[in-house]
């Protein structure tokens, strides 16, 4: 949200500078310019309190005292805590020249910021909220967005406070601003917000000076609302809202013709009240709201069944603890777990409980929370993984023969997903980034291509399904509503499965959400929708008519909203990046043609994979992690971004760090063709920077994954990871290539973490800087040899070579699928099969022999199969897998060889 600009405009604003020359873009996010202005308040009272009244430079340090707590006055109005009555206090004490106290106030504040405790400790104005109780009942923010008068003020305001009880479940405080660009800001700086009370009576600009937050909030200015109505000022708000904080509960509030409003916009918000009604109803829909989000069916009823007594006379003894507790060999298993575990464990789907097979009760309600939360038209739970997600998924939509185009370097359930339905598989090579031996992600133009090229050959019937991976695992980021629709332009009835397995939490944040699959499922299809994309599609029909294909690759497609099916599918890991408990997976469906063409084969897809006794715990879990990312998803995300760009400017700019290690950017990760705004890392330049690179850019990447190149240390990916995190700092990475490992921020990733990690570089690093200056000359000469290896001697990264023929559909021209299961299962037969020396395979490549993969082979890193059975070997693969030198390689065995398939077999003679 950008403040407007107006003429004569601050020198802050123009400057991009807050009070005291601090300069805005050097932080990441509002949270962190908050904290730092209290810190700076304390430093500068503490020192005023202890310089003598003449001493040289007070003059200077009052000035900037003044101008700090004119940055936080401007601050105070969108928190409740610390809110303008703080600012207010603080001002005074400076007026009274009571530096001292004014230096505690503000540390105490500041403290509290960064512990994180300001909303759960302050106290509710009125005495009966205060103590323990009190402080145990989740607080949050109400939003008043209305142009108030003092008495309306009280009234409104007032009465809300005054309908408090301590009955209530939750406790809030109200914030009131008095325009649509104070609302924005509002909602973007205060996590703490839940619902939004509006009035259509709002200004459009602020009267505040909001050159502190420009480069910190992205770019949307407010429309033209001066000349509209009432009711599309109201309408304009609450969608930007919506846009915004999806989460949010919003109400109306007018003096007058609510009737007449309720039918215009009533859809935009959740209520419709008359001011000059009892607060009270206000007061308890709030709560009601809040509680329609705190609402967890299946982990109630579940906790509800274990605090039932109850006798267990079938499977499951180790229900109710009876085979655990009783035990004197096992008891410490109890003692670990506690018994709340076994209480809850129990293979019963009666008694307030439900069958996840065939859900109806709690699971299915449940299901139904998450899918509003995800803004999914439909939510499934899976207990065991988005590798059975993804298997579910393809499953159900795919039928033996159809062709299937794939992302190669997705993660390897979609391979084996393939090989259960029979599909043909048309591999999509992504990008490649060889210096750090890791791929990217898929051109769109590769994608064009390809359908093009089955259209053209008259096959396009036959493609049913794209599969693609969002985001990969080492951070880059699909712009996934233009892949829809310029896909969609070319086949309308096209399937997507999104893996999202890392990018679960994406959702709740304004600029990750845009490039989730649901999110932009619902956006395309609210697109093409209009009067406005009919005129713009006709229009478009002209410009390419007679374009060959080449030409269409290069143009930007657009659908036909006449035939276009919007089908799109998410798998998630929840538990990757949310709260969940392992394998705790979600698939979400936006399908117009779900009911009518895939329901029943979903659930059948859905029977095959999940088990009959799925893991309970899992489960609640799964509605657990729902309750906390529609409550607090937002704040959680924002600090999760904050803390992994705090790393990426601590390793930059550390002078021991920065020799050693450094993380690599969307500069260094992204090819220049693929990024439209530039730039190394858009979020160095500001959240605002980073908006505009997200709403543009067909590839970004997302900055919580940092990649930490490490050339420089001399030592491998592997051993960095195992040896020098894991052995001596007990540090968890997941990821690594020859010269780089991959860490990642998450929800539940504490400061301390982030600060035992620097920690942990800054040791290695001195130790390395130690050791370069007492080696022997040949030592040193070993490892700058070893430096430079890492640094330029990069195998490059082999594409999908083909199938061989064997393996192809015989109307197969330039289109490239496989029928890779009945590769697999030609491999059940020994006698078909042979293991052969990667000196032997190059030999018969050399010759112009084919040789084929009867297997999977994936080494790690990079994490994929470099080949798959019915691939051919091709000179660059053998390059590729003989320059390895990782220790994992499945699919290959070190004595034996590769096991490929004898001549005979591939001649045809399999029998």
């Amino acid at each position: 949200m950008e403040p407007s600009t107006e003429p004569g405009e601050s020198a802050a604003r123009t400057t991009g500078r807050a009070g005291a020359g601090r300069r805005v873009s050097a932080y990441n996010s509002v949270a962190q310019l908050q904290t730092d202005l209290w810190w700076s308040i304390s430093d500068v009272a503490r020192r005023l309190s202890l310089a003598e009244p003449d001493s040289a430079g007070r003059a200077e340090a009052v000035g900037v005292l003044d101008e700090t707590l004119a940055d936080v006055d401007v601050l105070t109005h969108y928190y409740s805590y610390p809110g303008p009555e703080v600012a207010q206090t603080l001002r005074a004490l400076a007026s009274e020249e009571s530096y001292a106290e004014l230096s505690r106030t503000a540390a105490r504040i500041g403290r509290g910021l960064i512990a994180d405790v300001a909303v759960s400790t302050v106290a509710a104005p009125d005495s009966q909220e205060s103590g323990a109780d009190a402080d145990r009942r989740p607080r949050f923010d109400v939003l008043v967005v209305a142009d108030l008068s003092e008495a309306e003020e009280e009234q409104i305001l007032g009465g809300l406070r005054a309908s408090r009880r301590r009955a209530d479940a939750f406790v809030y405080d109200v914030i009131a601003v008095s325009s649509f660009v104070d609302a924005m800001v509002a909602i973007l700086v205060n996590p703490w917000i839940q619902a939004v009370v509006a009035r259509p009576d709002f200004h459009t600009r602020s009267d505040f000076d909001l050159a502190l937050l420009r480069e910190l909030l992205p770019p949307a200015g407010p429309p033209d609302l001066d000349c509209l109505t009432v009711a599309d000022r109201a309408g304009a708000l609450a969608r930007r809202v919506r846009e915004e904080r999806p989460e949010l509960d919003l109400y109306l509030v007018e003096q007058a013709s609510i009737e007449q409003l309720a039918t215009q916009i009533g859809r935009e918000f959740d209520s419709v009240f008359l001011q000059q009604e009892d607060a009270l109803d206000l007061h308890l829909t709030i709560l009601r709201g809040v509680a329609r989000r705190y609402r967890t069916p299946f982990y109630s009823a579940l906790v509800e069944y274990a605090r039932k007594p109850s006798g267990v006379f079938h499977a499951l003894p180790v229900s109710r603890g009876n085979s655990v507790v009783r035990s004197q060999w096992i008891h410490d298993m109890c003692d670990f777990y506690g018994l709340n575990i076994f209480l809850a464990e129990t293979s019963a789907t009666a008694g307030g409980l439900d069958s996840l097979l065939e859900p109806h009760g709690a699971i299915k309600e449940a299901q139904d929370l998450a899918a509003r939360a995800f803004g999914a038209r439909r939510t499934y739970f899976v207990t065991n993984g988005t590798s059975t997600a993804n298997k579910i998924v393809t499953q159900s939509l795919v039928a033996p023969g159809d062709v299937v185009m794939v992302d190669r370097n997705c993660h390897k359930s979609h391979h084996y997903a393939q090989v259960l339905a029979g599909s043909h598989v048309a591999y999509l090579d992504s990008y490649s980034i060889d210096a750090f031996s890791m791929y990217g992600a898929i051109p769109l133009a590769d994608i064009k291509r390809t359908l093009l090229t089955y259209r053209r050959e008259g096959r396009l019937d036959q493609v049913s399904l794209i599969s693609l991976t969002n985001c990969t695992f080492d951070g880059v980021v699909y712009d996934v509503e233009r892949v829809m629709a310029e896909c969609l332009a070319i086949k309308p009835d096209l399937v997507f499965l999104w893996d999202e397995a890392w990018f679960a939490f994406a959702r709740f944040h304004p600029v990750y959400r845009r490039r989730t699959a649901m999110a932009a499922a619902a956006r395309l299809a609210e697109r093409i929708g209009t009067a406005a994309y009919r005129a713009e599609y006709r229009r478009h029909l002209q410009h390419i008519r007679g374009m060959s294909d080449d030409e269409l690759v290069r143009e930007r497609l657009l659908p036909d909203p006449d035939k276009t099916r919007i089908r799109a599918y998410a798998t998630q890991s929840t538990h990757k990046t949310l709260t969940s408990l392992r394998q705790g997976s979600m698939i979400h469906v936006h399908d117009d043609d779900f009911s009518r063409r895939n329901e029943e084969a979903f659930h059948e897809a859905y029977m095959t994979h999940t088990s009959t006794s799925p893991n309970y715990q899992v489960l609640a879990s799964l509605d657990v992690g729902r309750r906390q990312v529609e409550l607090e998803g937002f704040e959680l995300v924002s600090r999760q971004v904050e803390l992994a760009m705090s790393l990426r400017d601590q390793i930059a700019g550390h002078p021991l760090l920065s020799k050693y290690f450094r993380v690599l950017d969307s500069g260094e990760l992204i090819p220049d063709q693929y990024r439209q705004e530039g730039g190394p890392c858009p979020l160095h330049a500001g959240p605002a920077a980073m908006e505009k690179a997200w709403s543009t850019d067909e590839f970004v990447l997302d900055p919580c994954r940092l990649t930490l190149e490490i050339s420089a240390t001399g030592i491998d990916g592997d051993t960095f990871k195992h040896v020098e995190l894991m052995d001596r700092w007990g540090i968890q990475v997941n990821k690594t290539t020859r010269n780089t490992v991959l860490a990642m921020t998450n929800i539940g990733t504490p400061r301390t973490a982030a600060a035992h990690l620097l920690r942990a570089l800054i040791g290695i690093a001195e130790e390395l800087e130690a050791e370069a200056g007492q080696l022997a000359p040949e030592k040193k000469r070993a490892r700058d040899r070893r430096i430079d290896a890492l640094s330029h001697d990069h195998p490059p990264l082999p594409n999908f070579s083909r199938f061989h023929d064997t393996f192809r559909a015989e109307s197969a021209g330039e289109a490239a699928d496989g029928d890779m299961r009945k590769a697999y299962y030609m491999a059940y037969r020994e006698e078909l099969c042979e293991f052969v020396s990667s000196e032997e395979a190059r030999r018969r490549v050399d010759a112009g022999q084919p040789v084929v993969s009867a297997i999977f082979v994936t080494p790690y890193p990079p994490g994929f199969p470099i080949l798959v059975p019915g691939q051919e070997f091709s000179e660059d693969i053998l390059d590729f897998m003989d320059a390895l030198d990782t220790k994992e390689i499945h699919g290959f065995d070190p004595e034996c060889g590769y096991r490929v398939f004898v001549r005979s077999a591939l001649a045809g003679d399999a029998g």
